[in-house]
């Protein structure tokens, strides 16, 4: 993948290949990460640091936009690899990375320990003075660049995102949704919302995308996967499918089987949209791609409907 702006893209090889990025940006011979997968994606991270021409000891920061562990999950480890580096994590993540157990035990309820091990590795604490607690609107310098963290609720209620203005892009983590290569087609990237568990708030993630687009970004940086642009209409059509998924959630609310019926669902909301743009894809190929999202999305649903009924 090409190098703008000296933000080099990674492929964290976490679940397949070019579904989990982290970036590297470089700036005067310093570095700065932005999210870093698993403990797995260590290798991949410090080869990007050389292949950059930089040493572990010129990454200055690491930069998390949430503490889900597809983003964060290596932070420990990769911290250890980095001796002049810190990292910069929303109020409400940073106890989590100070002493991730509660993230332990929380992730290993729901998918077993073996699980854990096999996608995740070693999740390691992060030694308290290393730690910048960011609230929405601290700056970082990176060799006179400045990243600034804004607060964007709405996937997780501790996400960041990130804006340089050096390249006028964001590092959007979640909030400005998933888009996988697989699924481009004649009239561009093809966009979902992600509203996996178990913080999704609808009203919220507009609100977020919106205060992203007012700067007018020239690209967005996603985790899932890699540099978009034609902002303005990917973030209309996340808009609409934000709406949709809300639809389809309370139609589904009370349904016997409301996880199956939700999942089938929403595929039908991706694979109808997919069809609008065009795309010759066949269901059971977006199935494939989208497999894991839809579940989690379904399970973000669901979720939310509970929440709010109390």
């Amino acid at each position: 993948m090409s190098v703008e702006h000296g933000i080099h893209t990674i492929d964290t090889a976490f679940q397949r290949d070019h579904f989990d990025a982290a970036y590297l940006i470089v700036q005067d011979g310093r570095g700065a990460f932005v999210d870093c997968g698993t403990s797995h994606s260590l290798p991949n991270l410090l080869a990007s640091v050389a292949q950059a021409g930089l040493q572990p000891a010129d990454i200055d920061w690491l930069i998390l936009t949430h503490v889900h562990l597809d983003h964060a999950g290596g932070a420990g480890a990769l911290m250890q690899q980095l001796p002049n580096a810190r990292l910069v994590v929303h109020p409400r993540g940073a106890q989590h990375m100070i002493d991730p157990a509660r993230l332990i035990a929380g992730a290993t309820a729901v998918y077993g320990q073996a699980e854990i091990a096999r996608s995740y590795g070693q999740i390691l604490p992060v030694p308290a003075e290393r730690v910048v607690v960011a609230e929405g609107g601290h700056r970082v310098s990176l060799a006179g660049r400045t990243l600034e963290c804004i607060d964007t609720p709405g996937h997780a209620r501790h996400h960041h995102c990130i804006w340089d203005e050096a390249s006028r892009s964001w590092f959007t983590g979640d909030t400005f949704g998933l888009s996988y290569r697989e699924l481009d087609s004649a009239a561009g990237a093809f966009i979902v919302p992600t509203s996996s568990p178990v913080q999704f708030e609808p009203e919220a993630m507009h609100a977020s995308i919106e205060r992203l687009m007012a700067r007018r970004p020239e690209a967005m940086y996603l985790t899932h996967y890699g540099r978009v642009v034609d902002t303005a209409r990917l973030a209309a059509e996340l808009h609409e499918q934000i709406d949709a998924m809300v639809v389809i959630a309370r139609r589904c609310d009370g349904l016997p089987q409301r996880h199956q019926v939700l999942v089938d669902a929403l595929a039908g909301l991706y694979v109808a949209r997919l069809r609008h743009l065009g795309s010759s894809l066949d269901e059971n190929e977006v199935r494939r791609v989208l497999g894991m999202d839809i579940e989690l999305n379904a399970q973000g649903l669901a979720c939310w409907l509970d929440r709010d009924k109390r």
